[in-house]
């Protein structure tokens, strides 16, 4: 058993955003390299993924005692797995069993935990640190909105988006599943309307041009109340 955040009362909806998770991996929709899931370029290419392990070991080791991470939305775990070591307890969980049943026998560590969750609909579990990588961006705002109101439960969050180069209108609403607000000119910022979630203290942590189209990648620090 795992501990769980206290959070805002959720009722279900209707999302179809598990389906739309479990077609893209088997359809490859994100690509493939000969392995049974794969959660794209962004989890798997160099010039995205190391400077971004990098920058979250930097800040993980800054902490003399080290910190409970929970990844929402850990996908094939390719980057999560070279984090675990820096961090007191890992829990790392997705919306997709099959993906977390795989997980859960291809990567075993004292301190790393899996588990199969709807991150807008179910509670999330207790921590220091929430990561989410790439994972809002695929969500509409009712998802969207309904996280936000959990993460206020973390001392941080650590959120990657990929956004468009430049201003642009945040936050237009999408069908949740394997595309992104890009296609519309648009990006997610959690501080934005409808969203406003309140912090304490913003940090841009990392921005990595995307090489494989349009727009940028970038990683934001949010020390919370």
């Amino acid at each position: 058993m795992i501990e769980k955040k206290n959070s805002p009362k959720n009722v279900k909806k209707p999302w179809p955003t598990k389906e739309a998770m479990e077609q893209v991996y088997e359809m490859n929709l994100w690509g493939h390299n000969n392995s049974d899931f794969y959660s794209g370029a962004g989890s798997h290419h160099s010039e995205y993924v190391e400077p971004y392990i990098d920058v979250l070991t930097s800040f993980f080791r800054s902490f003399e005692t080290p910190l409970v991470v929970c990844d929402l939305g850990c996908g094939d775990f390719n980057v999560g797995k070279a984090l675990v070591r820096h961090t007191q307890k890992y829990v790392a969980v997705d919306i997709v069993k099959e993906l977390i049943q795989r997980n859960k026998e291809r990567f075993k560590e004292e301190n790393l935990e899996f588990h199969c969750l709807d991150i807008a609909s179910d509670d999330l579990p207790s921590g220091d640190c929430a990561i989410l990588r790439q994972v809002l961006q695929h969500l509409s705002n009712a998802e969207v909105q309904s996280i936000i109101r959990k993460l206020i439960y973390y001392k941080y969050v650590i959120v990657t988006e990929h956004i468009p180069e430049g201003d642009f209108k945040p936050n237009e609403d999408i069908i949740s599943g394997q595309g992104i607000r890009l296609n519309k000119q648009s990006g997610l910022d959690v501080l934005a309307p409808p969203f406003d979630l309140k912090v304490k203290e913003e940090k841009q942590l990392l921005e990595v041009p995307y090489q494989h189209s349009s727009g940028i990648i970038v990683t934001t620090l949010y020390t919370m109340f």
